[in-house]
C-alpha cells in the first residue's frame, strides 16, 4: 500500500508552487519520492513483470502446441483475441464480480495476463514457423531429435519474434497496469488517481504519468538489448 502523500505547507503560502498547482513542483516532489512514487514505480515494476512472465509461460506452451497441433492455433486464436479486446475496465469490473477474485493483487495480475497472451502467442508461433525448412532438415540430417531440434534450431531463430512479442507485451501491461489502481492501490495509477480526486492535483499526476513513460521505454529498449546480445547472427545479418 502506498503512504499517505504529503503536501508541505498546503493552504499556508499562498505563493508555493504546491497551493498554486501549476505545472510540476518540485519539492512535493523531494518530499514525497520515498514515501509516494517509488513504492508506486516499485509495484508497478512487479505487476509488469509477474503479468509478462506468467504470460509468456502460458503462450509459449501453446504456441509449442500448436506449432505440433495446427488445429489447436485457431481456438487459441479465438479465445485469446476476444481477450484482448475485451475494454481493461470492463475486465477488471467483471473479474471483480467473482467471489474467488474480488479487490485483490490477483485481480489484477489475471487480467494483465490475459493481455498478454494473444501477442505473445503469436509472434512465438509466427517465430517458429518461419525457421526455414531446410534448416530443419539438415538438423535432422545431423541425428538432432526433434527435442534438439526444437532447442536449439527452432526457438533460437525464433528469438527476435518471441522478444518483439515480449516488447509489446512488456508496454502494453505497463500502461494497463495504471488503470489496475480501480482494484488494487497499488503501481503508478493509485498516486494518478489520487490526483484527480483531489482536484486534481497537477504535480503528482505528471510525475506520475511520466514515470510510467520512462518505465515503458526503459523496459523496451532494455529488451531490445537482450535481443541483440541474443541473437549477435541477426546483426551480422542485418549488416
Amino acid at each position: 500500500m502506498i503512504a499517505q502523500v504529503v503536501i508541505p505547507n498546503f493552504g499556508v503560502d499562498k505563493h508555493s508552487c504546491v497551493t498554486r498547482n501549476t505545472g510540476i513542483c518540485w519539492s512535493w516532489i523531494s518530499h514525497n519520492w520515498g514515501i509516494v512514487l517509488w513504492p508506486a514505480l516499485r509495484q508497478h515494476i512487479v505487476l509488469t513483470v509477474i503479468a509478462v512472465a506468467v504470460g509468456f509461460v502460458i503462450s509459449l506452451a501453446l504456441a509449442l502446441i500448436a506449432h505440433r497441433h495446427t488445429s489447436v492455433e485457431k481456438p487459441v486464436s479465438i479465445t485469446t483475441s476476444v481477450l484482448f479486446t475485451i475494454p481493461s475496465l470492463a475486465l477488471f469490473q467483471v473479474l471483480v464480480g467473482i467471489r474467488a477474485f474480488g479487490l485483490s493483487r490477483t485481480t489484477a495480475e489475471v487480467a494483465l495476463v490475459s493481455y498478454t497472451l494473444l501477442i505473445l502467442f503469436r509472434n512465438t508461433l509466427t517465430g517458429l514457423r518461419s525457421v526455414p525448412p531446410e534448416v530443419r532438415e539438415s538438423a535432422a540430417g545431423m541425428g538432432l531429435t526433434r527435442r534438439q531440434i526444437l532447442w536449439r534450431v527452432e526457438l533460437p531463430l525464433a528469438l527476435p519474434a518471441i522478444v518483439a512479442g515480449l516488447r509489446i507485451a512488456t508496454v502494453t501491461v505497463v500502461s494497463l497496469a495504471t488503470v489496475a489502481s480501480y482494484v488494487i492501490n497499488e503501481g503508478l495509477g493509485a498516486p494518478i488517481l489520487n490526483s484527480l480526486n483531489e482536484g486534481p492535483f497537477k504535480t503528482e499526476l505528471y510525475s506520475a504519468a511520466a514515470l510510467a513513460i520512462l518505465l515503458a521505454i526503459f523496459a523496451d529498449l532494455g529488451l531490445l538489448a537482450v535481443q541483440r546480445a541474443l541473437t549477435p547472427w541477426a546483426r551480422r545479418t542485418a549488416a
